[in-house]
């Protein structure tokens, strides 16, 4: 049994450390997965990963098969996911290349097919902590042993996505305590926790949200930012796993 899974984001389509053994291509019953699991070994230890927007990046986030993917991995025994996903910042201590483990989650996206239990008896899960508290501290630890500077909680507010958001949505969002905006933290977190399998994250400051920096958000922007905060990530997971 494979025990833990990371899911990456924007800036995150593969592990460069991940010997991999075997693509797993599975069909659930809610459909096909982002991608290919790549089920392999990093530090001697058996993990899972999948690219949450395709490999190449190409589904967008309200695309997301979001239930086929936390469902496959639940079929491959997965018990524990590191969710990685490129972000806005929206309050002064997240600038770009900054990374959080957010706490919080505040849900704006809208349309997603956000639960297992459609068809099924109501059953409403306790969401107060949407995020492993085990896992959250594990990976704080790690970011220490790791030397790297990190935010050990924040709010993350997903929006739905793909377009930015203007800066009078951020402005509320900040009046409603988000510190971070993001476009695919749910329904991913809620679906894990519906089927038992704990879940934290990592996010990656990508960008200044809109409105708090002079000038247009631009992608050569994010992918430079990118590039300092996913190798910082790496250096995490790496010490994380170890």
């Amino acid at each position: 049994m494979t025990q833990l899974a990371i899911i990456g984001g924007t800036g995150l389509t593969q592990l460069s450390a991940l010997t991999i053994l075997k693509h797993e291509k599975l069909d659930t019953p809610y459909g096909a997965p982002s991608a290919d699991f790549l089920i392999g070994r990093l530090n001697d230890t058996d993990i899972v990963f999948l690219a949450r927007h395709g490999n190449p990046h190409t589904i967008a986030p309200h695309k997301i098969n979001y239930r086929a993917n936390i469902w496959g991995l639940k079929q491959l025994g997965v018990e524990q996911v590191i969710a990685v996903a490129a972000v806005g910042g929206i309050t002064a201590e997240m600038a770009p290349a900054h990374i959080a483990i957010p706490d919080q989650i505040i849900d704006y996206s809208y349309g997603r097919l956000h639960t297992f239990y459609e068809d099924e008896a109501v059953t409403h899960i306790d969401f107060t902590n949407p995020y492993s508290q085990e896992l959250r501290a594990r990976l704080i630890s790690a970011a220490d042993k790791a030397g790297i500077s990190i935010t050990p909680t924040g709010t993350y507010g997903c929006t739905q996505g793909p377009r930015l958001e203007t800066s009078a949505e951020i402005l509320r969002m900040e009046r409603d305590g988000c510190d971070l905006v993001g476009m695919t933290g749910m329904p991913e977190a809620a679906l894990a926790k519906e089927l038992g399998i704990d879940y934290a994250a990592i996010s990656v400051v990508a960008n200044w949200a809109a409105g708090k920096s002079e000038g247009e958000i631009t992608m050569e922007e994010i992918e430079r930012h990118l590039h300092k905060g996913m190798a910082n990530t790496a250096a995490i997971l790496k010490t994380f796993i170890g």
